[in-house]
């Protein structure tokens, strides 16, 4: 596991190694731990032993603290060294949405070369761009430019064979039960080469996402 630049600062400090100057923006921290007490700079100077003067720079990044500093603080408010740099985590919303898309009632998309049948279109926002798509291309001079689309797109075969064309790749034959991960701002195509038109499951990202 890489170490980030925070933790190499925070071991830099650790060591006794001074002044440090990485990045760690030490200031929102320290007023972010404060202010969660409700403590002025009065109460942290009774209890590190430091000027509030000090504290006041050192929140306004006006000064990077010595490791004899760091140490007054850390023992003063009764924190670990990682709580100093490390902000807390975001409280999470859980969120419990969900679009129920029955057999055959999806919003229909038909093309000369696909019928897309939308999945969960009746949820707003999503992260992901579900269809099923019938593939009715048999050739791809049925297509008169590439298709491409912003993010990335996950396809797996339900049914049949489709040869899929690549603006990158050689054409790739694709069998029921395959599937493939790729790039969607790359020109693809599909074609069925099965009897029937083949059936695809394909889960798009939102280009803004990716």
């Amino acid at each position: 596991m890489t170490a980030t630049s925070e933790e190499h600062a925070a071991l830099r400090i650790a060591s006794g190694r001074k002044p440090f100057v990485e990045p760690l923006r030490l200031g929102e921290r320290l007023r972010q731990i404060r202010l969660a007490n409700q403590w002025t700079l009065e109460d942290v100077s009774q209890r590190t032993g430091l000027a509030r003067s000090t504290l006041s720079k050192i929140e306004n990044d006006q000064v990077s603290p010595s490791f004899s500093v760091v140490q007054k603080l850390i023992t003063g408010l009764n924190i670990d060294l990682p709580q100093l740099f490390t902000p807390p985590k975001r409280e999470r919303y859980t969120m419990g949405r969900r679009d129920l898309t029955r057999k055959g009632k999806g919003q229909l998309h038909p093309t000369p070369t696909y019928e897309h049948e939308l999945l969960g279109h009746q949820l707003a926002q999503k992260r992901m761009i579900p269809f099923k798509t019938i593939v009715k291309a048999r050739s791809f001079d049925e297509y008169h430019q590439w298709v491409r689309h912003d993010g990335e797109e996950f396809l797996m075969i339900l049914e049949g064979d489709i040869l899929l064309y690549t603006e990158f790749y050689a054409p790739l034959m694709l069998s029921e039960g395959d599937s493939i991960y790729f790039d969607s701002d790359m020109g693809h195509a599909l074609v069925s080469t099965s009897p029937e038109d083949a059936v695809v499951l394909s889960v798009c990202t939102r280009g803004d996402l990716v």
